[in-house]
Order: structure tokens, then sequence, then C-alpha cells
């Protein structure tokens, strides 16, 4: 049913309408639910990815888009899947392999928001230049997904609110380095990734010696979070002494023989991850008092409401609505009798849910 409503869409409306769509949170929770899936599951996201994807391996070309990625060991493969994609279709991998990277790299570690990514579905439309990506991230201390969406078309840089939509049922304080607003926090840490080591720990010596200084409330992780090089307590404010000098150095002396010309080369070089980001961001506000963004990009994902009064009451008449709509796009869809009958029970069984 996946492919038949995504080849409608495709045959009407062109490929990159379809992509267009998917980067609509609403539009695909709609989309999960015509196939099936209960509208509050986690599991939405990789089911609807995963019946896309098994749908343009089935459908071929009448899909009119390619899926790469997918949950898992599989996430990791997409490099791999878009390159083998394209020497199918002759696109040039690089720029959509870059998409893909940045992708994830921002939403892993420019937003720091506590949901760590283990989902990403890369979609992209063959000799066109238009892609999507989909991924879903796991708090595992609360127990909630968040999803990431982008689109290429509407998108103006990888690093100032890149987002097509970010999709959650909570929303919290982040550090929000891609924030549109944060535009001279940026250029601060792209400034200290650039500076001699040595310089900036004597600017910052004399506080470390003159007590803790508190700069960042962010989300507070439920255990202590470890990388070889950073060692950050399991409390809610982090503050200047939580950075050991020795393990800073060795950050500071990375970047510096990197030498990135602005942030987003800075996001995308290999080993600068997210505790790397934070130290940066930390000593950006300290030296160049350009504080950063800790608005959560996440917006609710209820287009007509939930069935329990969360976060308002169902809008039936929008609802009937839009499930009439459904009804008619699985009628003029491409499938056999059984598969349109089999079809409209999952929509009507789900419809009796609400009643």
């Amino acid at each position: 049913m996946a492919g038949a409503i995504a080849t409608l869409i495709v045959r009407d409306r062109g490929p990159q309408e379809l992509l267009r769509n998917l980067s609509d949170p609403f539009w695909f929770q709609a989309f999960g639910c015509v196939l099936g899936f209960d509208w509050h599951s986690s599991g939405v996201t990789t089911t609807v990815c995963g019946a896309l994807k098994e749908a343009a391996r089935r459908h071929g070309q009448d899909m009119g888009i390619v899926v790469c990625g997918g949950k898992g060991a599989t996430s990791r493969r997409t490099p791999l899947d878009i390159t083998r994609a394209c020497e199918q279709t002759g696109d040039q991998a690089d720029p959509l392999l870059y998409a893909s990277r940045m992708a994830a790299k921002v939403d892993n570690s420019a937003v720091q928001d506590g949901y760590q990514l283990y989902h990403h579905c890369f979609f992209f439309v063959p000799r066109n230049g238009a892609w999507c990506v989909v991924q879903q991230g796991m708090n595992t201390n609360i127990r909630y997904a968040r999803r990431y969406h982008w689109f290429s078309e509407p998108l103006r840089s990888y690093v100032a609110d890149p987002h097509a939509a970010v999709a959650c049922d909570r929303r919290t304080e982040a550090l929000n380095l891609v924030a549109r607003e944060g535009d001279a926090h940026r250029q601060a840490i792209a400034s200290v990734a650039r500076e001699h080591p040595e310089r900036i720990l004597r600017e910052i010596r004399p506080l470390w010696q003159g007590g803790h200084l508190p700069l960042f409330d962010g989300p507070a992780p439920a255990v202590e979070q470890t990388t070889p090089d950073f060692k950050f307590p399991a409390r809610h404010t982090l503050v200047l002494g939580d950075l050991q000098p020795s393990s800073l150095k060795k950050v500071l002396l990375r970047t510096y023989e990197q030498q990135a010309g602005d942030f987003e080369k800075l996001v995308g070089e290999q080993g600068i991850g997210p505790k790397a980001l934070r130290s940066l961001s930390l000593i950006a506000e300290l030296i160049y008092q350009a504080p950063a963004s800790r608005r959560d990009p996440a917006a609710y994902s209820f287009a007509h409401g939930g069935k329990d009064g969360h976060p308002y009451p169902v809008y039936r008449e929008l609802y009937d609505a839009n499930l009439e709509r459904l009804r008619e796009a699985i009628g003029a869809a491409n499938l056999g009798r059984t598969d349109k009958i089999q079809a409209l029970k999952s929509l009507g069984a789900f419809t009796a849910r609400l009643a």
C-alpha cells in the first residue's frame, strides 16, 4: 500500500512532491496511520521508512525516488546505499553523501536535546538533486522519541534553522547550536576553534583558579557521560570547572590544526562530536560574550489532536474530511481489488478506534 500511494503521488504531482510530503511531520504521521500503524508509537518512523524502502525496491523507477539507510546498523550503511544507487542512476554521489552526513551530524552533535539518533533514512530523486531526510532519536531516560525532517528545497544553510520540522510530544531546554538567532555564537565557536590552544587556555586559566563559573544549564544526562577526551558529571548544571585543562587542550589542538573556515566546516570535521562542540560553546560564551540559543526546535506532532485529549481534543470535522480524502486516494491508487479492500479495511479499523 505504501508503494501504491507513493506511486500515485509521483504520477500525479512528481517525485519532488513526495519528498515534500515526507518532510512534513503531519503528513508523515497521517501516512503511517493509513498504513495501519499506531499514531502514538515511535515505530511509525521506522516502519513507514522501511515500507517505502521495500516498495522502492519492488517498484523501481515507477516510485520515482531512491530510499537509503534505515534503523540501527542499517543506518550506518547509508553512504554505501547512496554510492551504489548513484552508480546506477548516474547522479553525483558527493553532494548527496554530504547532505546525509551533515543532517546526521547536526542532529547528533549541534542540536543537544537529549535524543540520540538510531534511525536515518535518506530519500532522493534521481537526476534531479532533490533529497529529504527522516531520522529519529530516542531519549532513553524518559522513553520518548523525536523525529527530525530535512528537505533540500527550502534549505539555505545546514547550520541555521536547517530543519523542515522537528516533531516530538515533549519540549525541553536544549543547546541549539543551529538556531537562526545563534549566528554570533556560531562565529564565536569557529573563532575559538582556530585560535592557538595556549592563548585560549591562558584566557580562561584565571577562572579555573578562581572557582567554578556556571555557563550552561542544559538537559541533564541520567548517567555520567564519557568519551576518550571528556568526562562530564551526571547533574544539571555544567560549569567551567568540569572541563579538565588537559582534555580541553586536546580538543583545542585538534580544531586548531584543522583551521575550519566556518562553523559548518567545523561541524563536518572528523572527530568533532557533541562533547567537543559543547566545550567550545562554553568557551565562546565566556570569551566572546555571545550566548548560545536554548530554544528547542521541536513542535508537537499532532495534526488533529489526540484521542486522549492531549495536547487537545480531536477535531472530528477536520479528521473526517481528511479520512474521506484518504479513501479517495486509495480508490484512485493502482491497487488490485483485494489490496484495495484490505487498505479500506485498515482505514476503517483506524477510524473506529476514534469512535
